[in-house]
């Protein structure tokens, strides 16, 4: 084991000599910190969260050794508590173990053998306890984005669809002609806006059921079908899509993580221009060095507030209501960058434009 992965013990006891000794024993193959009291485990305790294993005798001059497990089970409830004590300890002690606030006890005078048992033992109910943690956390944040989900279901998929039949019922008693074309591209941006949210949605469980499929990847051939793809939003808003490509070394990844996020990015891009900016840009440029792709979209739109760039890769934030939009495009863009160990930044200066900078290594 090196020595960046080594546990770290924690050993407290009063008695100087038995400092030294559990010290010289176990330093080639753990961390040990030790404390003569247990103001000086605190200090150790605050200096190196990553503490796994307490050892502590039960019989200290300022406090007992139970004692101060139950002071600091709610402040440090990671390390593994282990009790050093005698005999007559042993009631108080095992009180203390069906309480939860020790792990087990070794009896005094130890034995290396029992105490490595304990290391081995803890050790691996800490790795335990701390993957059902983070499994905890995983499963808040996806009940906490279930949650929003179905909440953004019957909104973003009802409300369109009672805009398209109130324009409906509206349209059935007008005659004007250009009243009813009003009515019409009504109903066209509600539909727009549902077809939107349903991509969105399958590209999202695209990203979260599906498996990664390496392969080749030509970043000429990619920027060329965006083009090709784009090349009646461009026309018909005036924007000038400006591409290029500098790529002269193979590159693998995945290819449907990166087309949910250029086609995402592009979509933004395109979408939220000014509208009486007579000069519309769309830059997209990307290159491949030394086994890294940086893709760059730059534009010269309406831009994003200061205030909203940290909330805009969170689910079904929107920080404009100028255009119809679901609030799971950029979502879905941070989770396929995750997904193919990337990375994202972004930078955005309000009624000017926005720069994505994504960075992603080949596999």
């Amino acid at each position: 084991m090196s020595k960046t992965d080594k546990i770290k013990i924690l050993y407290l006891d009063d008695e100087v000599n038995n400092l030294i000794g559990f010290k010289a024993s176990f330093r080639i193959d753990y961390t040990i910190l030790v404390a003569s009291n247990c103001a000086e485990a605190h200090k150790h305790l605050e200096k190196n969260p990553d503490i796994r294993i307490i050892f502590c005798d039960q019989r200290m001059p300022d406090q007992t050794g139970v004692e101060f497990f139950e002071e600091i089970i709610s402040i440090y409830p990671l390390p593994i508590r282990i009790l050093l004590t005698g005999y007559t300890d042993i009631e108080s002690v095992i009180d203390s173990i069906n309480r939860g606030n020790i792990f087990r006890y070794v009896k005094k005078p130890w034995t290396n053998e029992d105490i490595l048992a304990c290391i081995d033992q803890a050790n691996k109910f800490y790795t335990i306890s701390s993957m059902l943690a983070l499994k905890n956390i995983e499963l808040q944040k996806a009940y906490n984005e279930l949650e929003k989900f179905a909440y953004s279901v019957t909104h973003d998929i009802r409300g369109p669809l009672l805009s398209i039949l109130g324009a409906v019922d509206v349209a059935q008693y007008i005659d004007e002609i250009d009243e009813i074309k009003e009515m019409l591209r009504l109903m066209e941006k509600s539909v727009k806006k549902l077809d939107t949210f349903i991509l969105n949605i399958h590209d999202y469980y695209s990203l979260k059921q599906g498996e990664l499929q390496i392969k080749d990847i030509s970043f000429a051939e990619v920027v060329k079908d965006q083009v090709e793809n784009n090349k009646i939003t461009t026309m018909m808003r005036s924007i000038n899509f400006v591409t290029n490509v500098a790529q002269s070394e193979s590159f693998r990844t995945d290819e449907m993580s990166l087309k949910i996020i250029l086609n995402n990015l592009l979509s933004n891009a395109f979408k939220y221009q000014k509208k009486d900016n007579a000069n519309k840009l769309v830059e997209l440029d990307i290159q491949v060095k030394r086994g890294v792709a940086t893709m760059q979209i730059k534009d010269n739109g309406i831009g994003i507030l200061e205030k909203h760039l940290g909330d805009i890769f969170n689910m079904f934030f929107r920080a404009t209501a100028e255009e119809v939009g679901s609030g799971i495009g950029l979502y879905n863009v941070k989770d396929a960058v995750n997904k193919i160990n990337g990375e994202i930044k972004v930078t955005s200066v309000f009624n000017e434009g926005t720069i994505f900078i994504i960075t992603i290594p080949s596999k």
